[in-house]
Formats: structure tokens, sequence, C-alpha cells
């Protein structure tokens, strides 16, 4: 007797459509697993009216459905906003792209958030890939939502060490209040911190031939992982080799085999000054002097990715993309 095939699993994506959202969308659309129900975009790698433009363009060479977008928060909750150079003026790598036919619905990200988790017949992953500010406010103006959430798979936060700042990854430390309001939001939550982030590569040959492709979608993904800086310290010969950055965490949604995970305690410093931004993660093996001490561990527990079959994920992404 043969098993039924899964329905695909509805998914959400909140992006700040850079390179590496870029890359997460091209395979999201294109894995036949993951149905993408809506994509709500905010400020982060480039201001709020380029991540709609980006994520209207990747669409359309991808060669997506017709998916709804909508423009969300234009800047912190607190912070003014900031904006990642690493991108290039336009957040996609100054590629030349056309500019999109495609248009964003008229709504808010936030009104748009809400209507498809409540709308969909089974709970739905979000998969938020930028600064958590549309998440954020989503969970304080419709807690009712958390009901048909699933599961938030967040590309966020570091156990060893920052990209922002020496302790902070950028899209937490870009609003670490919203990235403490997700951390409370009750659902299952899965981290894919920069511990594994910085570690999916696709080498350089590969990266070529994907240029080489005549597929619009298959050239943008080969295009951008040829714009993500190369290792440091790396050769010469591997100037075109590019990480997959935020597309991991939609990967780790398709395949959750292939990252290694513990459910640990963790939190955002919010205070002023060095440590502001950083994802405290709590991997101590016994309770220590505060806790002996009568002080209550209330920190929350998320899924912290802290290791990731390579390969395998690089092998899942070059089948998805050249589909």
């Amino acid at each position: 007797m043969s098993s039924q095939p899964q329905p695909p699993t509805p998914v959400i994506i909140d992006c700040d459509t850079g390179v590496d959202d870029a890359l997460a969308l091209l395979f999201a659309v294109r894995h036949p697993a993951l149905d993408v129900r809506a994509i709500t975009c905010v400020a982060g790698n480039t201001d709020v009216d380029g991540v709609v433009r980006n994520t209207l363009t990747v669409l359309e060479q991808a060669g997506a459905p017709d998916i709804p977008v909508a423009r969300g928060a234009e800047r912190p909750l607190i912070e003014p906003p900031r904006t990642a150079p690493v991108h290039g003026s336009d957040g996609m790598g100054d590629l030349g792209l056309p500019a999109p036919a495609r248009q964003p619905v008229d709504m808010d990200a936030v009104t748009l958030l809400r209507r498809e988790i409540l709308a969909s017949p089974t709970p739905v992953t979000l998969i938020p890939t930028a600064p958590l500010t549309n998440i954020a406010l989503l969970l304080r103006t419709h807690p009712e939502v958390t009901r048909n959430i699933e599961r938030i798979v967040f590309m966020g936060g570091a156990v060893e060490v920052g990209n922002a700042t020496p302790v902070a990854e950028f899209n937490v430390w870009h609003d670490p209040e919203a990235a403490a309001i997700l951390l409370t939001a009750g659902v299952p939550m899965t981290m894919y911190g920069l511990d594994v982030f910085t570690r999916v590569v696709v080498p350089a040959p590969t990266v070529h031939r994907l240029r080489e492709s005549r597929d619009p979608g298959t050239r943008l993904a080969g295009d951008l992982l040829a714009h993500r800086p190369a290792t440091p310290g790396s050769s010469p010969d591997d100037s075109e080799a590019g990480g997959l950055g935020d597309a991991g965490a939609v990967c780790a949604v398709a395949d959750p085999a292939g990252i290694t995970t513990r459910l640990l305690p963790v939190e955002v410093s919010l205070a002023p000054g060095p440590t502001r931004g950083q994802t405290i993660v709590d991997r101590r093996p016994r309770p220590g002097e505060a806790e002996h001490h009568g002080e209550a561990r209330t920190t929350p527990l998320v899924d912290v990715a802290l290791d990731v079959d390579v390969d395998r994920f690089v092998k899942l992404y070059l089948e998805t993309v050249e589909r």
C-alpha cells in the first residue's frame, strides 16, 4: 500500500529582499513541498519601497504564480532605519534587472499577514528572513493569529559572534525590541542564526553553471550567488563561490533534518551599549548562581540551529532552483 503524498506546507515569508532574501524566494517558489501564501516586506537591507520592488522582480524572474506581496514597516519600532551596503545600492547587487510589471496588494503587511494566517485551512509556517518589525506589530495587534501558526523559523541571531556588531546579528540588531517580542509569541520557534548561516556555500564552478542557464530564475540565482562576498581567506579561484544565507532558513523548513538544533533559552539584549541586539543563548548544562539565589528562569525556549549538513542543503537548493 503506497502512502499518500503530504500536502505542501503553507508558508509566509517576511523579508527585506536583498541578495540572500532573493535566493530564499527563488527556492521557496520552486520547491514543491512549500505553498507560498504571501510575502511581506520590511525595511532592512534597503528601504522598504526598494524591498517591495526587489521582491516583485524576483517573483517575475522566477516565473512564480501570482503571490500577494505587501509593503510593511519602513523603520524599526524605536531605532532609525539602517541599511546593509554589502547588498549594493539597490539591495540586489546592482544587477540592473528590469523594473517589475507586478504590483503589491492594496493593503499593509500586517493586514495581509493576519488575513492569510487566519484563512489558511492548516496552520502556517512563518519564515522571517529580515528585521522582525512586521512580525512584532502583527503579534501585538492581532495576537489571535498564533492559534494558526505551526512554527516560526526565523533567520536571525547568533550563538557565537555577530556581524552587525561583535555580538549582534544584523536582523536582530536592526530592531532588537521586535526580536524580543517575537520570542514571546508562544509558538514553536527555530532560530537559524549566523552559526549555520555562514557555512552553506555553493562552490564557484556550480555558481558559474547557474549563471550560464537559459532559465531567468536559475540564472538570477547564479548572479546573486556570485555577488555574495567570498569567504575571508578564500583563493581567487573561489571568487564566484556564494553563500546561501537566508535561503538556508527556507531549506530548513523544506528539510528540517538538514539542521541540528537544541531547545535552549534565548533572550535579546535591549540595553544601550555594546551588547544591544545580542541574542543571549543559555547553553549551561546546569543552573547558575542566579538560579540558586531564587531568580526564576522565564526565558523563552527556542530550537537553536547549532549545526547544518552543508552538502545536503546545497544539493537541495540546486535541485530546486534548477527545477
